[in-house]
C-alpha cells in the first residue's frame, strides 16, 4: 500500500497516509477539521541507478546463445578467448 502526503490548505497542518489505491483521498484535517486537506506530490522512495539490472541478473539466459556463439567460432584456442594469454 503506498503512502501518501497530505497538507490543510487551512491550518498548514501536513500528515502522511497509508491507503488503499482504491480508497478516496482524505479530505477532513484532523487538526482544524475543515475540508481543507490535499494531495500532495511527492518524491519517490527508491532511485534506480547503475548500468542496469539486466547486465547482472538472468545470467543463465543470456549464456545460452553465447555458448552457441561460442561454438560457431572458426578456431578458438583451448584455453578460450578471455583468458590472460590471448
Amino acid at each position: 500500500m503506498p503512502i501518501y502526503a497530505y497538507k490543510c490548505g487551512a491550518c498548514g497542518h501536513a500528515m502522511d497516509a497509508l491507503q488503499k489505491l482504491s480508497d478516496a483521498p482524505l479530505t477532513v484535517c484532523p487538526q482544524c477539521g475543515q475540508a481543507a486537506l490535499q494531495k500532495q506530490i511527492t518524491a519517490a522512495g527508491f532511485q534506480l541507478k547503475g548500468s542496469g539490472w539486466y547486465a547482472t541478473d538472468f545470467k543463465g539466459a543470456a549464456a545460452a546463445p553465447a555458448a552457441a556463439a561460442a561454438s560457431d567460432a572458426p578456431s578458438a584456442p583451448a584455453c578460450g578467448a578471455s583468458c590472460a594469454c590471448h
